[in-house]
């Protein structure tokens, strides 16, 4: 669970919002550094779903 980012259990469901919100507040509690490897992953009705593989905050 290190690893894992989530605010589910404080916001809820927010939809498009999940993943900007959670980026926002692990950014901001420093939890995410520049260099850092991050898989974002969602999901949405029916079988729509969408991810990525990205390095935070290179040039």
């Amino acid at each position: 669970m290190d690893k894992v980012m989530i605010n589910i259990h404080k916001y809820g469901n927010t939809t498009s919002g999940t993943i900007p919100t959670c980026l926002a507040e692990y950014y901001r509690d420093g939890k995410v550094k520049k260099g850092d490897n991050l898989v974002l992953a969602a999901f949405g009705a029916g079988f729509t779903w969408g991810a990525i593989y990205l390095t935070w905050g290179i040039d």
